[in-house]
């Protein structure tokens, strides 16, 4: 029998979410819940939509759980927020791990994960809690990210690199081997790291800018 899930967030992010333990996890989404004042409608894609405040009363802990479903606001703030919350009204923080990734470290992966299709997750490398990894990336062995963290799509983690908390890792990114990521890091899109980033620190790669010759100048192309 499939476990009743409540979701908390009302974006794209629980949008997606709310498809992916639906199409592909034992998990049968029954409502999603934000705060009593960001409620603007009573249903979201076909579910209804609860106050938080209400959700105990509406949905015991005993028989539902929860996912917060929430992006990086905040440097992931927001999503660590409301995690602590559920957790503190009892519930157990559900995971979406997708069948189409390659976990192979013995299932070191924390609660209230979303982990999407085709990450490869290398032996021995460990992922905390609330920790988001879109689609594509690869995560070398040995590693560790740590919880509240945000991973975007087609990052390459070498081996034996820690993430610390609520960093947000943007596209493309690259980390080499052994290195350290300092807490609320933002690595940007296409960035190169090849040293240390130091706590709170922002790493932005360079970002392409329009040639002035036009195309039709440029041979070989």
């Amino acid at each position: 029998m499939k476990r009743k899930l409540v979701i908390f967030g009302l974006t794209d992010v629980a949008d997606v979410a709310c498809f992916y333990f639906k199409r592909f996890a034992n998990y049968e989404p029954v409502s999603f819940t934000v705060d009593a004042a960001y409620v603007r409608e009573s249903s979201f894609q076909g579910l209804p939509v609860v106050p938080f405040e209400e959700s105990v009363e509406r949905f015991a802990p005993e028989e539902h759980d929860m996912f917060v479903a929430v992006g990086y606001t905040r440097l992931n703030a927001v999503r660590k927020e409301k995690y602590l919350a559920a957790k503190a009204l009892g519930y157990h923080m559900a995971s979406y791990i997708s069948p189409q990734a390659t976990v192979l470290n013995d299932g070191r992966i924390g609660d209230n994960c979303l982990i999407l299709e085709d990450n490869t997750i290398q032996p021995f490398v460990e992922i905390g809690n609330n920790v988001t990894l879109w689609s594509g990336n690869h995560i070398g062995h040995h590693s560790v990210v740590r919880d509240h963290c945000f991973l975007a799509s087609h990052i390459v983690v070498s081996g034996g690199v820690e993430i610390g908390e609520q960093c947000f890792i943007g596209v493309n990114a690259t980390l080499r081997d052994r290195i350290k990521i300092g807490e609320k890091c933002v690595v940007g899109a296409g960035s190169l790291l090849l040293t240390d980033a130091e706590p709170e620190g922002v790493y932005m790669g360079q970002a392409t800018e329009r040639s002035r010759v036009p195309s039709t100048r440029l041979r070989g192309i």
